[in-house]
């Protein structure tokens, strides 16, 4: 109902604020210095697709979200024969990519372009009503040119996970996506149980999500028969930088997988990244391990360099191991 000066009351990314009776969601959006074309809206906990948003008028009382998100383009480089391949997308790069923790989006792009990552992963967030014209990620890592992976990142259960990423296509039209919905705030552990629902449902719903777990093949099988697209186990807990832990788990998801195998969380640095390459690994995605470097830009790059030797490593075969010495020179016709 609305007030007797002829506004309403709403909630805008939990704002309150007044707008005239009778406005759209479009024109709020274009009243709050935002381009309807480029978000995506939650109108009381229903996204409302982005062909009506002109249509929608707003109700006193209602909650909105909006947030924005804009997916990556195709590439039009040409594939070499060691590229890999999720979900009909082919990469050159074996190397994923975080966007937080960086002091800011300039160094962020340039450790992007230091690494040669052609996917990054971004995290869908409100956006900032009070200042639309403040710099956006997409303003320093082009789209265009570097494919966005939204993520489930600060998710705790299934029904949050599966949200952000209804708020995610709707933002950018992107079907593929990395979930992850963690156990408790302390370890970051995966919640399987939460984790495996959340699959189901996206799956259901046409996503392709590549899927943060525990390192556990029965539970990585489990993913990937509900639909994973990938599989991505922690290598240690994410931020730890401790490096993989359990190589031998690691080998048996990527010996018993049909789909990509790809480590995700825990590296520290460069031979941690070429560990996850050698034991077969599709690829590696790592945030922190370059962000809080003490000169990220070519921490970035040396993490480029890991998983390139890592892949060649694993391509040669290494040489058996043996229990004693093996002379390199003959021993024959020693002087």
């Amino acid at each position: 109902m609305a007030h007797l000066d002829g506004t309403v009351t709403i909630t805008v990314n939990g704002e309150h604020r007044r707008v005239r009776a009778g406005t759209t969601i479009a024109a709020l959006t274009r009243e709050l210095g935002l381009v309807p074309e480029k978000v995506a809206v939650e109108r009381n906990l229903e996204i409302v697709p982005r062909s009506t948003l002109a249509d929608v008028v707003i109700d006193d009382g209602d909650e909105l979200e909006i947030v924005h998100f804009v997916g990556g383009g195709d590439h039009g480089t040409r594939v070499d024969e060691d590229s890999w391949t999720v979900a009909g997308r082919t990469f050159r790069s074996r190397l994923i990519v975080g966007t937080g923790k960086y002091k800011d989006f300039a160094q962020n792009a340039a450790a992007v372009e230091a690494s040669g990552a052609e996917i990054v992963t971004v995290a869908v967030r409100r956006v900032n009503v009070s200042d639309p014209n403040a710099p956006m990620l997409t303003d320093y890592i082009d789209p265009k040119k570097v494919t966005y992976l939204p993520n489930t990142a600060g998710c705790f259960d299934a029904d949050s996970a599966v949200r952000t990423l209804r708020l995610a296509r709707e933002a950018g039209g992107w079907d593929l996506v990395k979930l992850e919905v963690l156990g408790e705030a302390r370890t970051l552990y995966p919640d399987m149980r939460e984790t495996l629902k959340a699959t189901e449902v996206l799956v259901r719903e046409g996503f392709k999500p590549m899927v943060y777990c525990t390192d556990d093949p029965i539970a990585a099988k489990q993913l990937e028969e509900a639909g994973a697209v990938a599989i991505m186990p922690l290598g240690a807990p994410i931020g730890s930088g401790l490096g993989i832990q359990n190589r031998v788990t690691i080998r048996l998801i990527v010996e018993g997988a049909k789909v990509p195998v790809l480590v995700d969380a825990g590296v520290g640095t460069a031979s941690d990244a070429a560990v996850a390459m050698e034991l077969g690994c599709d690829g590696v995605l790592m945030n922190t391990a370059i962000a809080e470097a003490k000169d990220p830009v070519l921490m970035a790059r040396a993490m480029r360099l890991a998983v390139e030797s890592g892949r060649f490593a694993y391509r040669a075969g290494r040489m058996a191991q043996r229990r004693y010495a093996d002379p390199s020179s003959p021993l024959a016709g020693l002087i």
